[in-house]
């Protein structure tokens, strides 16, 4: 007996990893070099099958914005990560007025999200914050000397 798979709603189609690096490069006008440097930078992380990436619609939307802010504003890269800094992930994952009202981090600024509601995170959206670009952002700057 086959089992049925549901339609995905839009947001989960959104999210879902359909596209090889080849094809995202070339949507986007870059080269596959060029969006392994992103993902190096933890600008991006694109989900894995096997040893190939594969990148989501939302992916191509963050990365078509990467490009814009690169090439016609002329942000390096690494003031993009110094931006990412002060930016709240809320406004990067365009998170529901629902989600936010229920976030931690939204309501207490003073801490990152992923300090106060990682189980929240994963359990409501089944996103982890080590594959948020705000985390990734975080986590590969250098640790500052005490």
């Amino acid at each position: 007996m086959r089992k049925i798979k549901k339609e995905i709603s839009g947001e989960d189609r959104m999210n879902t990893p359909l596209y090889p690096i080849g094809i995202v490069a070339e949507l986007i006008g870059t080269t596959d070099q060029t969006l392994r440097l992103y993902e190096k930078h933890g600008l991006i992380k694109p989900a894995r099958r096997n040893k190939n990436r594969y990148y989501s619609e939302n992916n191509i939307k963050w990365l078509r914005c990467l490009r814009d802010l690169i090439h016609n504003r002329k942000i390096s890269i690494q003031g993009i990560k110094k931006l990412m800094e002060y930016a709240p992930c809320w406004e990067i994952t365009e998170c529901s007025e629902e989600r936010k009202s229920n976030c931690t981090a939204f309501i207490n600024k003073a801490k990152p999200c992923w300090e106060l509601n990682r189980l929240i995170c994963n359990r409501e959206s089944g996103k982890i914050c080590e594959d948020c670009v705000v985390y990734l952002s975080k986590k590969m700057q250098p640790q500052s000397r005490r």
